[in-house]
């Protein structure tokens, strides 16, 4: 995937930072704390090599990548660590899980079918060449996954423990139960290849299934004024949620008779910034409104000269 780089790199207080929302994955909540202590051991002697991708989001910070590392650095006590922050939409910080994920090969087929699935269809991000573009796999790869998601429980659960493979599983998607269960049987037991399994379909009567399909939409490509406009939008949030953290503590350390001044203009440069985060977004829009008209007429001129 390819993003522009409107990224900041600071020191971010732990207690600011939470979870992804959009997970993945349902196990970063119970990942191995044997694992955890090593790679706290490590940082712990290493230091943090790498800081951990981060968004600006209600007040606070949303993991996007590192959420082992955070787990690693809050065990160690840890009040401050090192973070990328980037602003991004729900879409762009999945997509970044995800292809971060598939590149550790840190989930097995049946969650990242089921990681597809949230993307293709319940979040309505973008269709399946779409995705696999996104992700840097084929169509057929993303395809086939989904297509895992169409057999029962028990031959899930076969994939997840690798007692068949991904191929060997799309085999008995348009199959009966009775057959399934018959054919996953001999898979497990005798170690059918395809090639097998396939003969045993035909005796049957019984074809393989096609591969789902996508439309692709392409998006519009983000111009050097865009990404310095989002750059300041990342930084004016940024200083909004220090100017909310510097009121919280104005609120609570300063006696109410001498904190009324202070209180008072933390809140007017608040809106000042509020105001000037509009402007920068009121840009952006304009920017990215022009490069769409641009190539609107271009599209329009190719189809009158083709």
């Amino acid at each position: 995937m390819e993003y522009a780089d409107t990224s900041i790199v600071e020191q971010i207080e732990m207690k600011m930072i939470r979870p992804s929302q959009f997970s993945v994955r349902d196990k970063f909540q119970n990942m191995n704390d044997g694992e955890i202590e090593l790679l706290a051991s490590s940082i712990r002697e290493h230091g943090l090599l790498q800081p951990i991708l981060i968004r600006p989001l209600n007040h606070g910070f949303e993991i996007v990548a590192g959420h082992r590392r955070f787990r690693a650095c809050r065990s160690l006590h840890w009040r401050f660590m090192s973070c990328k922050i980037r602003e991004m939409s729900d879409k762009q910080a999945y997509e970044i899980q995800l292809t971060e994920n598939i590149q550790r090969k840190s989930m097995d087929p049946i969650e990242e079918a089921e990681a597809f699935k949230k993307y293709v269809i319940d979040f309505g991000w973008g269709a399946i060449n779409e995705l696999a573009k996104k992700i840097g796999k084929s169509e057929e790869y993303v395809s086939h996954r989904l297509q895992l998601l169409r057999l029962p429980d028990h031959v899930r659960r076969g994939v997840s423990c690798n007692q068949l493979n991904v191929s060997q599983a799309i085999e008995l998607t348009n199959l009966d139960s009775t057959k399934q269960s018959e054919i996953l049987n001999r898979i497990i037991s005798e170690g059918l290849t395809v090639r097998e399994i396939r003969e045993i379909k035909t005796v049957f009567g019984e074809k393989s299934d096609d591969d789902f399909s996508g439309h692709y939409r392409p998006s519009l490509n983000t111009s050097k004024s865009i990404k310095i406009s989002k750059k300041i939008s990342l930084t004016l949030r940024l200083t909004l949620i220090r100017l909310d953290n510097l009121i919280e503590e104005a609120e609570s350390n300063i006696d109410p008779q001498s904190r009324a001044d202070i209180v008072k203009l933390l809140m007017a440069m608040r809106l000042q910034v509020h105001s000037m985060i509009d402007d920068s977004i009121r840009f952006r829009n304009s920017r990215q409104k022009e490069i769409g008209q641009k190539n609107n007429s271009f599209g329009q001129l190719q189809l009158k000269t083709s």
